[in-house]
């Protein structure tokens, strides 16, 4: 196997593992939902991280998908977890 072969397979497998770790997110913002208040500062630090990395891999000459594919979870989710947690 290639290097660069091998570097995008890695950057697929770390896309779909960033994608799972944003998944999480849904149990917090579930029990926001019902009550349990979880924190704010957290999520809109991921939602804002997040939001950087998305823009960072559109944005450049040769673009990066699996780095804007892999962070787009946390913006979303990341924001829903901050307002459901006011």
């Amino acid at each position: 196997m290639t290097n660069q072969r091998f570097i995008t397979i890695l950057g697929w497998i770390a896309t779909f593992t960033a994608v799972c770790m944003f998944v999480s997110y849904i149990e917090q913002i579930n029990m926001n939902l019902n009550g349990m208040k979880g924190s704010t500062l957290q999520p809109l630090a991921t939602a804002v991280n997040c939001s950087l990395w998305v823009a960072y891999g559109l944005l450049k000459k040769e673009r990066d998908y699996p780095v804007a594919i892999a962070n787009s979870p946390g913006v979303i989710l990341g924001l829903i977890c901050f307002v459901t947690a006011l």
